[in-house]
Order: C-alpha cells, then sequence, then structure tokens
C-alpha cells in the first residue's frame, strides 16, 4: 500500500474523527456521567492529536529503517 502526505493525513484526521465521535456520542448510548463538549475539545482532542503525532513519527522512523537495513 503506497502512502503518501495526503493519505496518511487523513486517515490521521479519521483516526481523530472517530475517536472524538465516538466521546461525544458515548453519553447518549451509555448512563455514564457525561464528559462536556469543552472538556473533550480542549484537554481529550489535543492530547489524542499529540499521542497520535508522536506515534506517526516513530512509525516513520522505524519504517525508514526497516527500509535502509
Amino acid at each position: 500500500m503506497g502512502l503518501d502526505l495526503p493519505k496518511t493525513i487523513g486517515a490521521f484526521v479519521l483516526v481523530l474523527l472517530v475517536g472524538i465521535g465516538g466521546l461525544v456520542v458515548l453519553p447518549e448510548i451509555t448512563p455514564m456521567t457525561p464528559m462536556g463538549m469543552d472538556t473533550i475539545m480542549m484537554m481529550v482532542l489535543p492530547s489524542m492529536a499529540l499521542f497520535g503525532a508522536i506515534m506517526l513519527a516513530i512509525g516513520v522512523k522505524h519504517g525508514e529503517y526497516r527500509v535502509t537495513n
């Protein structure tokens, strides 16, 4: 599978949207204490994006290592 920058960014954004969408819909599905939208957007989304970016960078570097060795 040939991944280039637009496909990688699209997949990254899709994973973030699925994760955030699940958190937004979760209080309506389960009787848990609902998490406010401000909490999701100000705390969860940035931490998900930062963690994803770090894992993406590690994955790219590992892929480069595997290609050269």
